[in-house]
């Protein structure tokens, strides 16, 4: 999966914040569908072991699509489901802890909130990063955008040795301006989860990439 990783531009996020348990599902089979990269389950304030039947789920799914599936957070969910990967939040403990957990080839991710903090995600292993906010979004509620300044920095430090992909606040309406700021890979959350046909949503946003 980490060469399919290499390829990825859109990364999909499968939120129960966003989505009712039901959903999460037919909504993440669209937007494989609609061409995401990497497949993510977030699952903030939910209890891990009422997890683990949705994570191997969307494991299957994700095998499917031949597109890598990572779980937020919760190792043992990861490990539980035999997930492709694990993303850490800054808070979350040190990657090489992580791998000391997970099986050989399992990939993990580190989110990252600036410049100093991707080059240190890149020097403690991380197979790939997440950027921002870059602006202001209710997926992180009370933490302010960091703004575009950074975004062709961390490309050419980080971004040119692993995938990194900016998040926060990215929506159709300000896509161009992320990428004339140097950005290559984004993460869209909310705008997918709420439409009608993420689906088609995705492959346009992929087409705006491409």
């Amino acid at each position: 999966m980490s060469e399919v990783l290499q390829k990825a531009l859109l990364y999909g996020i499968c939120d129960l914040g966003y989505l009712a348990m039901e959903r999460a599902v037919p909504v993440s089979r669209e937007l494989l569908k609609g061409g995401v990269g990497i497949l993510q389950l977030r699952a903030k304030g939910h209890d891990p072991e009422g997890l683990v039947s949705l994570a191997r789920e969307l494991k299957i799914l994700c095998d499917e699509f031949g597109v890598p599936f990572v779980v937020n957070d919760h190792l043992d969910v990861a490990k539980a489901s035999a997930a492709h990967g694990l993303h850490l939040g800054q808070d979350d403990g040190s990657i090489l802890s992580a791998r000391e957990e997970l099986k050989a080839g399992v990939m993990i991710g580190r989110s990252t909130h600036s410049l100093e903090q991707a080059r240190i995600a890149l020097g403690e292993g991380a197979d790939y990063i997440g950027f921002g906010p870059l602006f202001p979004t209710p997926t992180k509620k009370g933490r302010p955008g960091i703004g575009l300044e950074d975004v062709s920095r961390m490309e050419a430090e980080v971004g040119l040795r692993i995938p990194a992909f900016c998040i926060g606040g990215i929506k159709p309406e300000n896509l161009r301006q992320v990428m004339g700021a140097g950005a290559r890979r984004i993460v869209m959350v909310s705008h997918l989860l709420s439409a009608e046909d993420p689906e088609a949503e995705a492959r346009g946003i992929l087409k705006s990439l491409t």
